[in-house]
């Protein structure tokens, strides 16, 4: 870690959107929260007159509110479990992507964590979760470990932050009281770069199982009813694998937005964008593999209900978004990630997209046509989401955006001093960690 005048000159560009800010910050934030504001109101009109004002209804009680809880706390795994992996495998061109990620984890696990609460109806009554919970219930598993996830994601994104919030306090950067009180008296010591160190290791080694168990445990709720289509062992690792993947493409449309915007083509390459979508390819070729296997023994074991929820997807009113589905998560991320020539920024740009929209439509693929397709004896049930609905997804959505600002603007996306330190050390140590790694040199006879 270079103390904080050097890095001032060397890295100025990191601390430029912090101090210099344009009319278009201020022009989206407007955009954002004019957004959010009509998300609000049409919720507390929600509040007032029930959920008669969406389009849920039986047999299909979940919509667009579990499809977006699912959807968001997915996205999460973006970042801190990325983050820790390539922390925890040494990869050195982690240095530029760790803290944009782990961002991404603690917004969007703070939005979706809100969505089950929208799909209550009445917010009071998610305290009966507390005052009358039950061990044996898959909701108090996930809010268990939900809540355990963004406490430790969110030390996690804090801790490796304090030494760059030291450089923006001695610098004098407003509000300076919050960089007093956030820097936590760091001064560079050895003994706190000792201290910070260990306490990241820790963390990085801790949140791993945590961010696996989310997931899992979100599948769970689906899994362990005896509902067509759900009922499935595969769903806990079908689901992390689902996570991991639309979390990577997320991180790679925000990386590519800010650097666009904060001119950071400097720190984030084109190598970190091809390694991330090659990541990216891998996921989806999993994600294929674990898609085609459950569609494959259901179909089968040819069981009547199963049958009927799976030809609803492949051929029925919602067979559309079925077979784009595939499109998105599979043939387009496949055409352009494998091919050199379209592996290009604005090529990644545009299989992230897909995979993030593909994602969305897998979530609705998973809830909509079990619960429309019950085992009585009745009609398909219809689910047509309601401007309601519509208006708090993309209130989600801004809520993300305007987040990702306001951090942006307070903070660097990129860790100043990891920087600083591949520059001062990474290279020596990687190299003498080669040379444990190669065999030695035989000693030639003369």
């Amino acid at each position: 870690m270079a103390d904080s005048h050097q890095t001032f000159f060397e890295d100025e560009e990191l601390i430029r959107p912090i101090e210099q800010t344009g009319p278009g910050f201020y022009a989206t934030v407007v955009v954002l929260l004019c957004v959010i504001a009509f998300a609000g109101y049409t919720y507390v009109r929600q509040v007032i007159y029930g959920l008669g004002v969406t389009g849920l209804a039986q047999p299909v009680s979940w919509g667009f509110y579990i499809i977006n809880f699912v959807f968001f706390i997915g996205i999460s795994h973006a970042g801190t479990l990325i983050s820790a992996i390539l922390r925890l495998s040494k990869a050195e061109w982690r240095r530029p992507i760790t803290r944009m990620a782990e961002v991404i984890t603690a917004i969007v696990l703070a939005i979706g964590g809100l969505h089950p609460i929208l799909d209550l109806g009445r917010p009071d009554r998610m305290l009966h979760l507390f005052t009358d919970g039950r061990l044996q219930s898959p909701l108090l598993w996930d809010v268990t470990s939900i809540t355990a996830y963004f406490a430790a994601s969110t030390v996690y994104l804090y801790i490796p932050m304090i030494p760059d919030i030291a450089i923006l306090r001695d610098r004098g950067i407003k509000p300076r009281w919050l960089y007093q009180f956030l820097s936590w008296g760091w001064q560079g010591t050895d003994h706190q770069k000792r201290v910070l160190e260990r306490a990241i290791n820790i963390l990085m080694v801790m949140v791993i199982p945590i961010a696996v168990s989310v997931h899992t445990v979100i599948s769970y709720i689906f899994a362990m009813t005896i509902q067509p289509g759900w009922h499935s062992t595969i769903f806990g690792p079908y689901f992390v694998v689902g996570a991991i993947f639309s979390g990577i493409a997320a991180l790679l449309i925000v990386m590519i937005a800010f650097r666009k915007a904060f001119h950071l083509e400097n720190y984030l390459k084109e190598i970190h964008f091809k390694y991330l979508s090659t990541l990216l390819l891998i996921m989806s070729i999993l994600w294929f593999y674990f898609t085609f296997s459950e569609y494959l023994t259901a179909y089968y074991g040819h069981e009547p209900n199963e049958m009927r929820v799976i030809l609803y997807k492949f051929f029925g009113a919602i067979s559309p978004y079925f077979w784009l589905m595939g499109v998105c998560n599979f043939i387009i991320p496949l055409v352009i990630l494998a091919n050199p020539k379209t592996r290009t920024i604005p090529g990644i740009l545009i299989a992230s997209i897909s995979v993030v929209i593909g994602m969305w439509l897998e979530r609705l693929i998973i809830v909509v046509p079990s619960l429309a397709n019950p085992r009585l004896p009745y009609p398909t049930g219809v689910y047509i989401p309601t401007l309601t609905e519509w208006s708090l997804f993309a209130g989600g959505i801004a809520v993300f955006i305007l987040g990702y600002l306001v951090f942006a603007k307070l903070f660097p996306l990129i860790s100043i001093w990891e920087i600083q330190e591949g520059r001062d050390h990474s290279i020596a140590e990687v190299t003498d960690r080669l040379t444990t790694y190669l065999p030695d040199q035989p000693l030639r006879k003369l």
